[in-house]
């Protein structure tokens, strides 16, 4: 005698799943398909307020020797010297935290590190040097504060920028407004550091590649860098026009 009492979930006499399985993906060669994780999936968006608090911390401190020159000297140095000395740790703390935050590699964060490294070494030279400078100028001085401190202070910042682009430019954009308010403070922070630091020439070229890759990742949280970049190179190339050059803003009365 058949029998009726067949469980609805097994397999059907041809071996196929019962109407309660779903049979797995599969590929091609008949292999189950493994799940793929989604960029940046698990780490939520924890990097977004260290790159906000980044973005704010790099526009206030390299505009220290300008924005707090009205506190005046103590002894034959500057108070804005002494509170200068948090810069690096101020920025690059930040940058930090957001590359944990955002999980990344090895590779990134030996990018990081070669930036970390130059970064501090030349926000030192140029720290020394000007205050220096102040008190006595000469040119082994300018030499040290505009050519070699502020080559390696903003090419260290640029691999810090390089580092933390290439691990989390894919990730989802940033919604609101406040993405693309910082993202133009750090645009002008970058020129201003260029023009006043004899690294306008760099910079433009820095600006084109920074742009042209927020262009290519514009779906994503990348796009801040074509919104802050991409006006860095316009301002830059219409200083240059103007001035057929580049003179510092102090050379010109502007600071």
């Amino acid at each position: 005698m058949a029998r009726t009492d067949q469980d609805p979930n097994g397999p059907d006499q041809d071996g196929t799943p019962g109407a309660g399985h779903s049979a797995p993906d599969t590929t091609a060669t008949g292999r189950p398909e493994p799940d793929r994780p989604r960029p940046g999936a698990g780490t939520g968006a924890r990097h977004l307020p260290w790159l906000a608090a980044l973005a704010i911390a790099y526009a206030l401190t390299h505009h220290t020797g300008v924005g707090l020159a009205w506190l005046g000297s103590i002894g034959d140095t500057r108070w804005a010297d002494w509170i200068d000395l948090i810069t690096p740790y101020a920025v690059l703390l930040p940058a930090a935290a957001a590359l944990r935050a955002g999980r990344a590699g090895p590779r990134i964060w030996a990018l990081y590190l070669a930036g970390a490294i130059t970064y501090v070494e030349g926000h030192g030279i140029h720290l020394a040097a000007n205050s220096v400078g102040n008190v006595a100028p000469s040119d082994i001085a300018h030499l040290w504060d505009e050519y070699a401190g502020h080559y390696l202070w903003y090419g260290g910042v640029t691999l810090v920028f390089t580092a933390l682009a290439a691990a989390l430019a894919t990730r989802p954009a940033a919604p609101g407004p406040w993405p693309v308010v910082l993202a133009l403070l750090t645009g002008l922070t970058f020129t201003t550091n260029a023009l006043e630091g004899q690294f306008a020439v760099p910079a433009l070229l820095l600006s084109a590649a920074f742009s042209a890759w927020g262009w290519t990742t514009r779906r994503h949280l990348g796009r801040v860098l074509a919104i802050a970049f991409a006006p860095a190179l316009l301002m830059l190339i219409a200083y240059g026009i103007w001035h057929q050059g580049f003179p510092e803003p102090t050379e010109l009365g502007w600071i």
